[in-house]
Parts: structure tokens; C-alpha cells; sequence
């Protein structure tokens, strides 16, 4: 019987991945199509929207944190180039195979810069961020460890910091795992999947979090398919 009540304090496969490019490149695939099917992206990309219309801007430089392959960054470029709204976006992470098919895939979009960077030890204030964002990443740490990151992000971001992930639910859990039979090929995807939502927070958890960060608004939703949205806006 898996626990649901707390956290789960296991490393997820892909947190020490040490395969190639090519085998990288087939997970983050898998990890994309469950993201496509259930809507994941929309949640970030209409948050982030939202948020940048607090204040009226040229452009706006937007970093993500955790960025693996880009695809995120590719979908607020082009919701951006849609909306006629100049961008100036970030993608920061520290796998550099990652960061290889990052920028393999976004060689058609000069408003993306990849850099490989710890976020809690680089220093980004050279690039005036106005909001600082994170999709499926912040289950990966433990509470100080997100404690410590969102407090970074919210000092980083003048206008406010956006965080998609995961609802740690039974529900999500099995039909996950059904989910998978179908849609995933890779065993790592299937395994880290499962693992992710144990690993992820309850709606108590972030609320936690969010009363330890007091110069922020905090907004704190659920979303389909068992994602929480928390939007920090600048106080």
C-alpha cells in the first residue's frame, strides 16, 4: 500500500541520469506527451500571461527554472509572438544534455537564451527578470530545499514567480499508472512518473511553504489533471 501522507524522500531515476543524449531525448518525449495530453503546458502559459499584465512593459524577460529541453520556453515564445508581446526568455538548468537538445530545438527562436547555472549560486540580477517560473521541478527538492529556491525566485522576479506541479493524490497515483500502459514507452518515465507524485505536495504543503515567504501575495490553486498552480505576485 503506498503512503500518501507525507512526502516521499526517494530519488527519482532521473535525478542521477547518466545514459545518452538519444535515450534522454526518448523520456523527455514521453514526459511532453503526457504533458500535451493533460494539459499541463496551458496552466503555466495562461499564469504567466496573466501576471505580465500587471505592468505594462516593452518586453518582458521571463526565466525558467528547470527548463530540461525547452519546450516550455518554446510555448510562451510563441504565445508571445502571437499576442504581438516582445519576450526576452531564460532557460536555466544543470543537465547539460538537457540544455544540448534545448538548444538543438530552439534554433529557430532568438528570443531563448539556455544557460547551465544553480540558480542558488549564479547571480541574475545583470537581467532585470520580471517573473520567474518552474513546471514538474520543485517536487524534485525537499521542503527546505523549496523553501530556499522559492524565496531565490521571489527575490529574482519583479513581478512575481509561477510553480506548476504535481497533486500528491492516490487518485492521480493509479491513474497514472494506468495512463502509462498506454502512453509511455520508456520504464524510467513510468517509474520516475509514480515516484514524482509521491514525491509531490498536498495543497497544506504549499500553503506551509507560502506562510514562511511575506513579500508576496500567494494564490494557490488546483488544477486538472492534479496539478497545483502557486502564483507568488510582488508586493
Amino acid at each position: 500500500m503506498v503512503d500518501f501522507t507525507h512526502r516521499s524522500s526517494e530519488i527519482e531515476l532521473m535525478d542521477s541520469f547518466s545514459g545518452t543524449t538519444k535515450e534522454l531525448e526518448v523520456i523527455l518525449q514521453d514526459i511532453n506527451r503526457v504533458n500535451k495530453l493533460l494539459g499541463g503546458y496551458s496552466i503555466t502559459l495562461r499564469a504567466v500571461f496573466k501576471l505580465i499584465t500587471l505592468k505594462d512593459k516593452e518586453s518582458y524577460t521571463i526565466l525558467d527554472m528547470g527548463c530540461a529541453e525547452g519546450t516550455m520556453l518554446r510555448k510562451l515564445a510563441l504565445e508571445g509572438r502571437k499576442r504581438n508581446v516582445k519576450l526576452k526568455l531564460i532557460g536555466v538548468d544543470l543537465n547539460k544534455q538537457s540544455l544540448e537538445l534545448a538548444r538543438l530545438y530552439s534554433k529557430d527562436y532568438p528570443e531563448i537564451t539556455y544557460l547551465e547555472a544553480d540558480i542558488l549560486k549564479e547571480d541574475f540580477s545583470q537581467w532585470n527578470i520580471d517573473v520567474v517560473m518552474t513546471t514538474l521541478t520543485l517536487h524534485h527538492f525537499t521542503d527546505d530545499g523549496v523553501l530556499k529556491f522559492v524565496h531565490q525566485f521571489n527575490a529574482l522576479a519583479s513581478l512575481g514567480v509561477v510553480i506548476n506541479d504535481l497533486d500528491r493524490s492516490p487518485i492521480a497515483y493509479y491513474l497514472f499508472k494506468a495512463f502509462s500502459l498506454f502512453f509511455i514507452k520508456t520504464e524510467i518515465a513510468k517509474k520516475d512518473g509514480l515516484l514524482s507524485i509521491r514525491r509531490a505536495f498536498k495543497k497544506k504543503d504549499l500553503i506551509y511553504y507560502a506562510s514562511k515567504i511575506n513579500n508576496a501575495t500567494h494564490h494557490i490553486e488546483w488544477k486538472w489533471a492534479f496539478r497545483y498552480l502557486w502564483v507568488l505576485k510582488k508586493k
